[in-house]
């Protein structure tokens, strides 16, 4: 099965290219001068993509000259990939290092001192890694670091003696050999290095880093991406090394983050401090000069966005040429340039195709225009090119079900139903499940009235709490009327909804609301209208919400304020009770805590969690003594 590719790119569909272009502008013009921009929006807005045609708009100005004239490097850096890998702070600085390395080796005719300091260059940086990992392992514990080569060795070794303290020569034999193996890394500078205090350390690296720029006559382009994907750990360690290379003349640092994530992330990486939103910004702005906000998409984006993406589809299919997409790209893209006189409509889009291509593709202009419109407005969507690509593939899919099925079903039924799958709550479908199941002949005699009704103008009567939402009634307007058909079909191609839109884990405002409650949340209470909000969003939402309380108490060790959050959606559905007992039977013995009792002495589904804690000997005391008292008192 065709279908479109989830991953960022530099074929422009969103008309992105006159920002990437700006901010290209922006760099060239610094000439030399150190910048950083920060590229924000929200998951799956675009960032990716827009920092990747960043970087193209700058090869392109670059590539038009001589080569000895060639003013940029660039370097990409994921910080994603490194989490639980390495540590993300060393990893940034050794990419660079080996990047700076690669240029060196390219260059022929450069001066012998140049290419000794890059090599020093990289040295002083494993000696950095060296010395942060060193006193971490005196006393057993390494920060979610993974070094590689000679100091891997070092470190090994240092390892397996603290774990074998008896075998002291083997140990001593064992370390001497690594220390011998990993000299030659630092050839040198350790003499140096070790004079110096670690502010001087990190000085000289700085020194360094320039000097090499200089004498290549280069500007270091950095793109580092996906920050907002990393655990609060991994963000501000990829920050803090940017940190260490940030402002000196021939860098430039384009950031791709959302920003609302990373300063949650500084938030949780700095918990043990007491930090203003005004100090959170002030470090967020300190690293980043430019802050650029992904345009939010409008209506014409969204039906410009969609018609490209059948059409590439349709290239894929070998119905149209690569020729004619691109040719329609440009004029789709000169659309929006001037969409501010007038919008795109229907009939403008249909004037970029030539006869026969806009045979091809007129459903699907026709689709487009039916979409933009909602797809912008629906809070679970508003105009997120991601979830609108999810969208799409959905539909092939359940197109593709249908056939297979041999079951004939409009098109437009199909987009209105998956509509409601992605954009009402969890609760909303329940209950069109629930009135389909008391329907003899699938057809949904209550939607009849209501779509009557909001025909004529009247005003709109939910038929349950769960559709007491603008979405439910912009959905009941849309064409077709679900009360014509026999909605059984329809609701057998939706029985599997992990053939959703939507990404692992990803949450609607409601229930980010209720999570952002949550977390609030103080030990102690109970807020029966949170109870009531939860129960709203339905079990399978409610069960995501729970994912993410469970991940917050594993990394914050089952802090009591976060249990009584997970007991608030436990309140609401019960029998998600097990999964909170999974979550917590991960505790080690000795980390469980007596403040956990009082809060679960009545939960049916804790009861045997308890007994066994009290039965295992390795249990606190405390905490045993603690289930006591409540066993007393029942």
């Amino acid at each position: 099965m065709v279908m479109w590719n989830d991953i960022e790119t530099t074929v422009d569909y969103l008309h992105f290219s006159v920002v990437a272009d700006t901010v290209a502008e922006l760099i060239i013009e610094s000439n030399g001068n150190p910048i950083s921009i920060g590229v924000s929006g929200n998951w799956g807005a675009g960032k990716s993509s827009m920092v990747k045609m960043i970087g193209e708009s700058l090869k392109k100005n670059d590539s038009e000259k001589a080569e000895k004239e060639k003013n940029y490097v660039f370097l990409e850096f994921n910080a994603w990939l490194y989490q639980g890998y390495d540590d993300a702070r060393t990893a940034l600085l050794q990419v660079v290092a080996d990047k700076l390395n690669d240029e060196v080796k390219k260059r022929s005719s450069l001066k012998d001192t140049v290419v000794e300091k890059t090599k020093n260059f990289a040295k002083r940086i494993n000696w950095l890694q060296l010395t942060k990992l060193l006193v971490p392992l005196t006393v057993g514990f390494i920060p979610g670091a993974a070094p590689a080569g000679a100091i891997a060795s070092l470190i090994g070794s240092v390892t397996n003696s603290l774990k074998n303290r008896d075998n002291a020569e083997e140990n001593s034999n064992s370390i001497n050999s690594a220390i011998e193996t990993i000299l030659p890394e630092f050839e040198g500078i350790i003499k140096e290095e070790s004079s110096k205090s670690m502010p001087q350390q990190i000085e000289q690296v700085r020194k360094d880093f320039e000097d090499i720029l200089k004498e290549l006559n280069i500007t270091l382009v950095v793109l580092v991406d996906d920050l907002d994907r990393c655990l609060p750990s991994t963000a501000i360690s990829t920050l803090e090394a940017m940190r260490l290379l940030l402002f000196v003349p021939r860098t430039a640092f384009i950031i791709a983050a959302d920003e609302q994530m990373i300063r949650n992330g500084v938030r949780a990486h700095f918990s043990n401090v007491e930090l203003t939103d005004g100090l959170v910004t002030s470090y967020f702005d300190k690293l980043i000069q430019i802050p650029l906000t992904v345009p939010r998409l409008g209506i014409p984006e969204i039906k410009v966005y969609i018609v490209l993406l059948f059409a590439e589809l349709a290239v894929k299919k070998s119905k149209i040429s690569e020729e004619t997409l691109s040719e329609v790209r440009k004029k789709l893209g000169a659309l929006l340039g001037n969409a501010w006189q007038g919008g795109v409509s229907k009939s403008k889009i249909e004037g970029v195709f030539d006869k026969d291509s806009l045979k091809i593709m007129q459903s699907n202009i026709d689709t487009a225009e039916q979409l933009a419109g909602i797809l912008v407005t629906a809070d679970n969507i508003k105009g997120n090119p991601r979830l609108i690509k999810r969208f799409l593939n959905a539909l092939e899919i359940r197109e593709k079900v249908a056939k297979l099925n041999g079951i004939t079903l409009d098109s437009n039924y199909l987009v209105k139903m998956l509509l409601f799958e992605r954009c009402a709550s969890g609760g909303a479908f329940d209950f069109l499940l629930k009135k389909s199941a008391e329907s003899q002949d699938g057809i949904l005699e209550f939607l009849c009235e209501i779509e009557k009704d909001l025909e004529d103008g009247k005003e709109y009567v939910p038929p349950d709490v769960t559709w007491k939402s603008e979405f439910v009634e912009n959905w009941l307007k849309l064409p077709p009327r679900f009360s014509d058909i026999d909605i059984r079909p329809l609701l057998y191609l939706s029985r599997d909804r992990s053939l959703s839109i939507a990404a692992y884990d990803e949450l609607s405002p409601e229930a980010q609301e209720i999570l952002a409650a949550l977390i609030q949340i103080k030990s102690g209470t109970m807020i029966t209208n949170l109870i009531e909000k939860i129960k709203e969003i339905g079990d399978k939402e409610s069960e995501v919400v729970l994912n993410r309380i469970i991940r917050q108490g594993r990394s914050n060790q089952w802090e009591l304020n976060t249990l009584y959050a997970a007991l608030h959606i436990i309140e609401a559905f019960p029998e998600l009770g097990g999964k909170l007992i999974s979550a917590l039977g991960e505790i080690s013995p000795k980390a469980r805590k007596p403040s956990f009792i009082p809060p679960l002495k009545d939960k049916e589904w804790a009861m045997e969690m308890l007994k066994q804690w009290k039965e295992d000997s390795e249990t606190p005391k405390s905490v045993k003594n603690a289930i006591v008292v409540q066993e007393r008192r029942n």
